[in-house]
């Protein structure tokens, strides 16, 4: 069975834009802003980017706050233009209800992405975007395929070209410890939520 590579399809977006002349207008969901600093710097010249920092999942409002003034604050010295939604933790949990002892990765995880990038692909229709994706693809933690299947599935359901990701490949997650430090970033030690913190039994 092939596997597709999505940085590969990504890349084929990208020469498709840069022979037709064009620069679509793209939101970029975006866990924290280490992780956005490698993915900024791989397509910032082919997209009109706005950052989308929308982390119900984030496991206490300090935290959630700490990480966007940084994704700010980075936006802020790259030009790039940044929304936050408001912290609502109670929008994750009601995702992830029945499925706290659910193992890292699995299925409480697909639902957190789920939340996640279906709120990035109702605002980029709302809003007028060409396409959205995700920074969530440079974490080598993250599984890329079921992320890129979720997004193209959203593209179906609200009509916005969703751009295949894959992040980590080319050292992308590597490059993005290189930018923390470049920037003074803080870089968190864990995913966000509760449970990857283990402040509550996962049994």
């Amino acid at each position: 069975m092939r596997i597709e590579n999505f940085d590969k399809s990504m890349q084929k977006i990208i020469d498709n834009l840069v022979k037709e002349g064009i620069k679509p207008k793209l939101l970029l969901h975006s866990c924290c802003a280490p992780c956005f600093s490698a993915c900024l710097e791989r397509i910032k010249d082919y997209f009109d980017i706005t950052v989308f920092y929308y982390n119900p999942n984030l496991d206490s409002a300090e935290e959630f706050t700490l990480r966007a003034k940084e994704q700010e604050r980075l936006c802020a010295e790259l030009k790039v233009n940044c929304v936050v939604v408001d912290y609502n933790n109670d929008e994750f949990l009601s995702a992830a209800k029945g499925l706290e002892s659910e193992r890292e990765g699995g299925a409480r995880c697909t639902e957190c992405f789920n939340l996640r990038l279906s709120k990035t692909a109702l605002f980029a229709k709302e809003n007028g975007f060409d396409y959205f994706a995700t920074t969530l693809t440079v974490s080598p933690l993250k599984n890329a395929k079921l992320l890129n299947e979720i997004g193209e599935k959203l593209s179906e359901k609200y009509g916005v070209k969703y751009l295949p990701t894959d992040f980590k490949k080319r050292g992308g997650y590597q490059r993005s410890i290189e930018l923390s430090r470049e920037y003074n970033l803080y870089r968190q030690n864990y995913c966000g939520c509760a449970f990857s913190k283990n402040l509550i039994p996962n049994g």
